[in-house]
């Protein structure tokens, strides 16, 4: 097992091929089917049973990291670190709180208190573990973490990799990208530094001055918004395939996030009120999102005769979408639209709030519909759009002085 070209020759099975290293301990390598095979450690915990972990993904296909992908020895060295791990817990002896224990916390208490655990999950995998998993957190300086900060805004934006492969990134060339990149590099920081605050208000590290003097990049999360003309709006409705096109078009009524979207039922949506239930939203909170008179209507026709329970938004062949898959018919239809830059589906909620903005609505009410908690990130986004209003509102309640 401690080279590629052995482990191509062993036949694909569930059950790993085990060699020992110590005595009750032994390593085992899995190989699938397809893609690349994982590293997996047996210990001995007494009385005819084991306890069994997945340790990492074997360099079958791409060269070994130290972290996420291990060879042969590197796999060995974190086999006889977890046996130690395991038996200094059996003995009750508390081992130093790591970076990786910091998140692993967090992240369970994401999952359950929150709807951002995804969010912290992927960017602690990506980022934050592979630099710090290891590291103890009352070792931790303020000068490590800046420069893993300052590191992170210089790296380019990552594109969605099939585990075992090797990691791709996008062009640097666009004229945001400097600006992107120091905002993403913000947001991981705050995933770090609430992991690492949760651990230090449970009284398992002495003080949080190493992060706490930590500073985010300034004026770099104010991004200009992209959203569609009408024109534009008219084009991409045409270029959509039937399905793809009332996922689209109830996007532009009503300001929904992709994720709320199809989550939505035949029953959420009340002909009476002219409205939808968005249960599931990014906030864990519920709202009822308000249609236009023809938004309603466009929304009844897709409803009508069909079960309360049905998903109210389906693919042409009946299945419900799911995760991403609305990014490769965007695409297309950006191309056929001759929408150039393409958007991604986000921009269509932008596009309601711009146009909402721009035709009077308050910014108050734009951020109920969209589910904003306050005005802040609406007024961010949006505040330029609208300079009536502003000017209306300052005539009408500003102080008289003559």
């Amino acid at each position: 097992m401690d080279t590629r070209t052995a482990r191509s020759r062993l036949k694909p099975r569930g059950k790993p091929y085990w060699r020992a290293l110590e005595p009750g301990v032994h390593i085992g390598y899995r190989r699938p089917t397809t893609g690349a095979g994982k590293w997996v450690l047996r210990l001995y915990a007494g009385e005819q049973s084991y306890r069994t972990e997945t340790l990492a993904t074997a360099d079958d296909f791409s060269d070994a990291d130290g972290v996420a992908i291990l060879d042969w020895r590197q796999a060995q060295t974190l086999a006889r670190k977890r046996m130690a791990d395991y038996a200094r817990t059996e003995a009750g002896i508390a081992k130093p709180l790591t970076v990786a224990d910091a998140m692993a916390t967090y992240l369970e208490y994401l999952e359950t208190k929150t709807k951002s655990g995804r969010e912290g999950r992927y960017a602690a995998e990506a980022f934050i573990l592979p630099v710090f998993g290891s590291v103890e957190v009352a070792k931790l300086t303020k000068e490590q973490i800046e420069r893993w900060h300052a590191a992170l805004a210089k790296n380019p934006a990552r594109i969605r990799t099939k585990n075992g492969r090797r990691q791709r990134f996008k062009s640097t060339t666009h004229p945001e990208n400097d600006r992107r990149r120091k905002s993403t590099a913000n947001r991981i920081l705050t995933t770090l530094k609430a992991a690492l605050n949760l651990a230090w208000r449970d009284g398992k590290v002495p003080t949080d001055a190493a992060w706490r003097r930590v500073t985010p990049f300034e004026s770099v999360d104010s991004a200009r918004v992209r959203y569609l003309s009408m024109t534009e709006i008219r084009r991409l409705l045409e270029a959509c395939s039937p399905a793809f096109k009332h996922l689209v078009r109830v996007a532009l009524e009503t300001g929904c996030r992709y994720g709320e979207l199809i989550a939505l039922r035949v029953e959420d949506f009340d002909a009476d009120a002219g409205t939808l239930h968005v249960r599931d939203s990014k906030s864990g909170k519920p709202r009822h999102v308000v249609l236009t008179q023809e938004g309603a209507a466009y929304v009844a026709e897709i409803a009508k005769g069909r079960s309360p329970a049905a998903m109210l938004l389906v693919k042409e062949n009946g299945e419900p979408w799911q995760r991403d898959h609305q990014a490769d018919p965007l695409r297309n239809a950006c191309k056929n639209a001759k929408i150039d830059p393409a958007i991604n589906f986000h921009a269509l909620r932008h596009s309601w709030a711009s146009h909402a903005v721009m035709r009077g609505v308050s910014l108050q009410i734009v951020a109920r519909q969209l589910g904003h908690t306050t005005t802040r990130v609406t007024e961010a986004h949006y505040a330029h759009l609208g300079p009536s209003f502003v000017a209306d509102a300052i005539r009408a309640n500003a102080p008289r002085f003559s």
